[in-house]
């Protein structure tokens, strides 16, 4: 993830990419220019990269102008076009490649025909690296496309938003939900997952989603899904991964505007961790931690069997039973400490002490994402 100024943008167009599609329109141009010495006009400020890489490799010799015009006020393409740089040169009876960075609504290139009318060149051709079909509503034929885009703003490879972003060498597209703060807790039993979720929650204003009171939430007011789930649980079968997330996909929807999730109860599984990956990369958004409250087993069970003097649920009653609910997270969870430390996002906290001094040290986590 990239922060330019107060935005953030997200990883979208690589440099190979980029450079695979500038050969594909020098190799469009050399065929139909053939030993012809075309003059090739770079529009600034955007296109100075993209002149560059272009002319490196054009096999055939060519000359090398440039015009600047401005037409972007942050990351809105204006109707006011102001004309900075001119042209210097003489370009009677010659053909004029325009190497265009972007074309989205076509404003600059109205622009652009305008300079060119009273010229007298022998041809005008149109090349642009990033085209967005849904903004253009221009009339102008675009001779040659390195590739189709959608309408949103990006960065990177002489692009910028407000001066930043121009060196990148590779593309960028800005985050339609900005930044968010999510995170997959996890804690065994009697670790007080519940208790210190509820903190987090009110502290950073996050919204609390607990796998549990989703499931019984859906089937409790037998919604779609929450039938299908029960379809499944009645047949003594597992729930698919995938009804679980329309389940999560749903409440995130319903809290759009959050400013992140704490998820509770899920992911599980290795499959079920890239499940979330996607929905949330769906959403514009990431998962930027897996925070795990870690106590020792001897001070779980004894909370546990303290808990359950008061809790009523016989599964606090049971030492055995204890035992092998804590085993069972330990068995599930190094799974996901594997997946989420390869991305450099599992944290331990000693969940060991007051309720305030734990959430102190995940709030020390927290605050560094």
């Amino acid at each position: 993830m990239l922060k330019l100024h107060d935005l953030y943008f997200k990883p979208f167009i690589s440099e190979e990419r980029i450079q695979n599609a500038i050969q594909k329109m020098v190799d469009a141009i050399v065929d139909d220019l053939g030993d012809e010495m075309p003059v090739f006009v770079g529009i600034l400020n955007g296109s100075f990269m993209l002149v560059s890489d272009f002319v490196k490799k054009y096999p055939k010799p060519c000359e090398v102008t440039f015009i600047k015009l401005a037409s972007y006020e942050g990351v809105k393409s204006t109707e006011d076009i102001q004309r900075l740089i001119g042209l210097t040169q003489d370009l009677t009876g010659r053909t004029v490649v325009i190497l265009e960075d972007i074309i989205d609504s076509g404003n600059t290139l109205e622009e652009v025909h305008r300079i060119f009318e009273n010229e007298n060149v022998k041809q005008l051709l149109i090349a642009t690296l990033f085209y967005k079909p849904e903004a253009y509503d221009k009339d102008f034929k675009l001779h040659y496309i390195g590739m189709e885009i959608p309408s949103k703003f990006i960065v990177g490879y002489g692009l910028d938003y407000n001066g930043l972003g121009r060196d990148l060498p590779e593309v960028y597209q800005l985050k339609t939900t900005q930044h968010m703060t999510n995170i997959v807790l996890f804690g065994p039993p009697g670790a007080g997952k519940g208790t210190q979720a509820n903190f987090l929650k009110e502290k950073y204003d996050l919204v609390h989603i607990s796998t549990g009171d989703v499931f019984r939430y859906n089937i409790k007011n037998e919604t779609a899904l929450g039938m299908l789930a029960k379809s499944y649980m009645d047949k003594g079968e597992l729930v698919p991964d995938q009804v679980t997330i329309d389940m999560l996909n749903k409440e995130v929807e319903k809290n759009s505007d959050a400013k992140g999730f704490i998820f509770d109860g899920f992911p599980r599984t290795n499959a079920q961790a890239e499940a979330l990956d996607r929905l949330m990369d769906s959403k514009d958004s990431q998962i930027n931690a897996m925070v795990a409250l870690e106590v020792d087993d001897e001070v779980l069970v004894q909370r546990l069997l303290e808990r359950g003097k008061t809790s009523g649920r016989a599964d606090d009653a049971d030492e055995s039973i204890i035992r092998n609910r804590i085993e069972e997270y330990y068995n599930k969870t190094a799974i996901l400490k594997d997946y989420y430390s390869n991305q450099g996002k599992y944290f331990g906290v000693d969940g060991v002490g007051s309720i305030e001094d734990i959430t102190e040290r995940l709030s020390k986590v927290i605050d560094t994402l």
